[in-house]
Formats: structure tokens, sequence, C-alpha cells
């Protein structure tokens, strides 16, 4: 997702929606269709209860969240001071489910790239989905394009207790917001302190922290 729609996110991927009423609905995906929208300013996905199973667009007002593979999405509205180019509601992916939270949004797509948690329907439906599961990965990484709007292929970071209260992550706050978000694991902490990191390669310490989280759990 980080930086391009990729050509697997455009077709049909297992996953499972959670509608307006909390209801789980298990199928297929797909998180990146083309053709017009069912509802103006508003993002939508496909589904289909099965490989030859109808086809239904759901817009974002329809649904609370979904998820495909390891990725969880939320639906969120622009925070009250920005204003998002393609939709004025659109999907987010929770990157860190943490008490603050980290969300991303690239150019109003949403889809592809695994980031390593799972969803367990009920855990702070519509305000964060997704239970952390950590992955060992490499330590450091670099961030291709950090993106201060929302514009095609930039990537804009957002932090908050839910996507109502989201703010957007800059280089001014970078510090004390990453800080709050990973204050439980004191090498991130040094990390972020020291400057190993900054918003320009971000996605670097978000597999940190997640190595780091990983290493508890074994």
């Amino acid at each position: 997702m980080l930086t391009f729609v990729s050509a697997k996110s455009q077709k049909f991927q297992p996953g499972f929606f959670i509608d307006t009423r909390g209801q789980k609905v298990d199928g297929l995906i797909n998180p990146s269709p083309s053709g017009k929208a069912p509802m103006k300013d508003e993002a939508f996905i496909v589904y289909k209860d099965n490989p030859k199973g109808t086809e239904t667009r759901l817009s974002a007002s329809d649904i609370k969240c979904y998820v495909i593979g390891p990725d969880s999405f939320v639906v969120a509205h622009a925070p009250h001071n920005e204003t998002w180019t393609k939709q004025e509601l659109d999907f987010v992916k929770v990157v860190l489910n943490e008490e603050t939270k980290l969300y991303v949004i690239n150019g109003g797509k949403a889809g592809g790239g695994g980031s390593g948690f799972s969803f367990h329907p009920g855990i702070s439906i519509g305000t964060g989905v997704g239970n952390y599961g950590g992955v060992g990965v490499g330590y450091g990484g670099g961030q291709g394009g950090y993106g201060g709007g929302n514009g095609n292929n930039k990537i804009t970071y957002y932090f908050g207790a839910n996507t109502a209260e989201m703010s957007q992550l800059t280089v001014e706050n970078f510090n004390d917001v990453m800080s709050d978000i990973m204050g439980d694991e004191p090498q991130a902490l040094e990390a972020i302190r020291s400057g190993k990191f900054t918003v320009g390669n971000v996605n670097g310490l978000i597999e940190y922290f997640k190595k780091l989280k990983a290493a508890h759990q074994k």
C-alpha cells in the first residue's frame, strides 16, 4: 500500500468486512476497483461471497472496516483542518494498533502490502481495528516518498486514539508522537531520541518496533 497500489491489490482477495450493524461478512474483496463509485465523494470496495458470486459495490458509509490478508482498513473522514482530494470519506490502513494508533493513507487508495497484523472482530471496531501480531523484519529501512498531503503516490501518516481524533504526523511532532506510541519499547525510544529515524524513514521505525514486540512474544 505504501507507495503504489500493487497489481495483486486490484484483484479479489480473501477477507471480510464489518457492516454498520457490527456483523462480520466473509468473502472476497477487491480493495481498488475501477468504475463509478456508488456514492459521490466516498471510497468503495467490491465484495462477492465466492469466486463466481455476484459482485456488490460497498461504499465507505456502508461498512465500518474491512480486512484482506494481514491488512486492516477503517473508514475515516479527513481531519477537520484537511481536505482529501479523492474522497471525503475514505479507508485508512491501521499500521500500529496501540493506545495511540498510527494510520496511513496513500492517494485515496487502499490495499496491498502486508504489514503484519491480524484482525479479531470486537476489538476497537471502527476506531483502529486489528490485533497486533509482530513480524521479525530487518532493522532500519527507508520510506519512499513521505507525502505532506493526500496526493497520488504520496504517503500520509496519521495518529490518534481513533479515526475521529486523528492528526497528521509531521516533522515537528514526529519525536513526541512516535515516542508516545512506542513508549513501552525502550530501544525504540532510544532510536527515536537519537535521531536514527525521522519522518523520512518512519516505515523503518515501524518495522523495528514490530521486531522488538515480536521478540517479547516468543
